[in-house]
């Protein structure tokens, strides 16, 4: 028998595992190549005037599915015998591809149990391959169907796109690490992403770039969707007139459920300031429609503003970039003072500024990369420019968010790092403060928490009728003012023994009681608790005496005179407490002879 060594065995598995990569890819695009497919054929059948056969329909999907990746299709039969190049992607449908891709890379790079993975390059080339594989073979399907595709566009950006999404699952299997870079990537960048101060930079950059592209995609639907609402009788009338039929109008509502991405993209270069194109001669801007549009009749296509200068209700579009800005404002200060770190942690004035420019700049770029691929031409000639400007809109995008971001995010952190507001950090350990600071307010805090507890448990409740260090502190000025140069005694703020229907018995009186002190704080009374009373005693005598079987004797009567001779026990001599001598306590035994 012959018994294959462990290098072999490895070599082995890993082109297993590079053959399964490949084949996940070619997979990921027969499942949407062939989803597609099917629904096209369904409209097909349900259609009461089909134009083709069945092989016309499914290079009619091929060339749709390959233009859900980016591919430009150049439709030959025309009116006018000159093919019309068609590039407009319904950005709904690039949903389908990128996420069956990104999906099978991404189970490609994680390792099975019981034995490791293919490596990550070898996955994302292996699951790439395969995708483009079923790629080209639909490119060839579809060159003779009436969607041809463009073989210029299927390097860029079709394997752009299906190498992006794969590169993204791989990096998702791998725990989407923020470095390192490559070894060919530039010394510069690779010791910058190396810092972790750098990478938290970076990552909250991107959140906020990313904040403000999707308030600006929510703002342009919104634009798009009142445009709507206030031409819903053009929007129908174009929906009606496209199709007869409810096959063929459901196919015209899926149309225009995929470009609905497309149509908020307009909507925020509408708000924006640049516009959108309607045509070589015609340019929609907040500040009116000017030209002639070229304007094809379809539904989404009735919210293009009437023609002449703009209205305050156009302008109202401006509000779009504005709520963008701030929205990269708020999450560039979230991070910049955030709520559950010290305030010595908050990052600096440049440092805010300088995030905050870096997160207007990527939502400049993903502005820019959103409105170049949301238009494109649709004919040859007033058509060849129809959509968004992208080289206008991310400027633009860049102005609105940096000079409003900026300040609006210093103000933010400001508002955050406020002395009166900063209640919600009382509670959170100041880390850089030094350590005599620290030692002080420690020291501060314990005084006074040991005042509060000692106001709590020593001396009974203050009454407001009763303010009695009011009255001490009056007392002690009246002393100090007493002719002749020496403070005259004052009278003690606690009542005298005898008479003080509140006093308990083993009260304190400190020598200096009532006196001119400014500092002087004589003691309370101790508590007078219901525990000591003769009720609550005989309570508990009875108690034990019950557990103990009648062993005890019967509760102690109380004497009907007191048993020292010296005096009554409960009360302090008059001579000790002149001489600021404490009265002596009952239970303790007595000075020995």
């Amino acid at each position: 028998m012959t018994q294959r060594s462990p290098k072999a065995t490895a070599e082995r598995n890993r082109t297993l595992d590079l053959a399964s990569a490949l084949v996940r890819g070619a997979v990921a695009a027969g499942l949407g190549l062939g989803s597609l497919t099917v629904l096209v054929m369904v409209l097909w059948i349900s259609s009461p005037y089909p134009d083709s056969g069945p092989g016309g329909v499914l290079r009619a999907a091929a060339g749709v599915w390959l233009l859900a990746h980016g591919a430009g299709l150049v439709r030959p039969d025309t009116l006018s015998g000159v093919p019309a190049p068609v590039s407009m992607v319904p950005l709904l449908l690039v949903l389908g591809p990128v996420w069956l891709a990104h999906r099978a890379a991404r189970d490609a790079a994680e390792p099975e149990e019981g034995r490791p993975g293919p490596s990550l390059a070898g996955a994302f080339c292996a699951v790439t391959a395969g995708y483009l594989l079923v790629v080209a073979g639909a490119a060839a399907c579809a060159r003779g169907g009436s969607l041809r595709p463009d073989p210029d566009t299927l390097v860029f950006p079709v394997a752009l796109v299906v190498a992006g999404a794969a590169a993204a699952g791989v990096w998702t299997a791998a725990g989407r690490p923020f470095g390192p870079l490559p070894s060919w990537s530039p010394l510069v960048l690779q010791e910058a992403i190396a810092r972790t101060l750098f990478r938290d930079r970076a990552e909250a950059a991107c959140r906020s770039a990313a904040a403000g592209v999707t308030v600006l995609l929510g703002g342009g639907a919104l634009l798009v969707a009142v445009a709507l609402g206030r031409n819903a009788g053009a929007a129908q009338d174009a929906f009606l007139g496209l199709a007869g039929d409810w096959s063929g109008r459901f196919a015209v509502l899926l149309l225009a459920a995929s470009l609905v991405p497309n149509a908020a993209l307009w909507g925020a270069a509408y708000g924006l300031g640049p516009g959108f194109s309607l045509g070589t001669g015609a340019t929609a801007t907040p500040l009116g429609l000017d030209g002639t549009p070229a304007v094809p009749h379809f539904p989404l296509l009735a919210a293009v503003p009437d023609q002449g200068p703009g209205s305050l209700l156009n302008g109202a579009a401006l509000a779009v970039p504005v709520a963008a800005a701030l929205a990269v404002a708020w999450f560039t200060a979230r991070r910049a003072a955030p709520a559950d770190a010290p305030r010595a942690q908050a990052w600096s004035t440049r440092e805010t500024v300088r995030v905050t420019l870096l997160a207007a700049l990527g939502c400049a770029a993903g502005t820019a990369l959103l409105t170049a691929v949301a238009g494109g031409p649709l004919g040859t000639g007033a058509l060849r420019e129809f959509g968004p400007v992208w080289w206008l809109a991310g400027p633009a995008a860049l102005v609105w968010t940096s000079g409003i971001g900026v300040p609006a995010a210093l103000l933010l952190r400001l508002w955050r790092l406020r002395t009166p507001g900063w209640a919600w950090r009382r509670d959170v350990p100041e880390a850089d403060e030094p350590p005599a600071t620290a030692r002080a307010a420690a020291a501060v805090e314990a005084e006074a928490e040991e005042k509060a507890e000692a106001e709590a448990v020593i001396g009974r409740r203050r009454r407001w009728w009763a303010p009695w260090r009011g009255r001490g502190a009056a007392a002690g000025a009246a002393g100090d003012a007493a002719p002749g140069g020496n403070a005259a005694p004052a009278a003690s703020s606690l009542p005298a023994p005898g008479t003080a229907p509140d006093a308990a018995p083993g009260a304190l009186v400190g020598a200096g009681a009532g006196r001119g002190d400014a500092g002087f704080e004589p003691y309370d009374f101790l508590p007078t608790d219901p525990w000591h009373e003769n009720d609550f005693r005989e309570a508990r005598w009875a108690s034990l005496k019950r557990g103990s079987g009648g062993l005890m004797a019967d509760f102690p009567a109380a004497p009907a005179s007191p048993v020292d001779p010296a005096g009554p026990a409960d009360f302090a001599d008059p001579a000790d407490l002149a001489a600021g001598r404490p009265a002596p306590d009952p239970d303790r035994p007595g000075p020995t002879p």
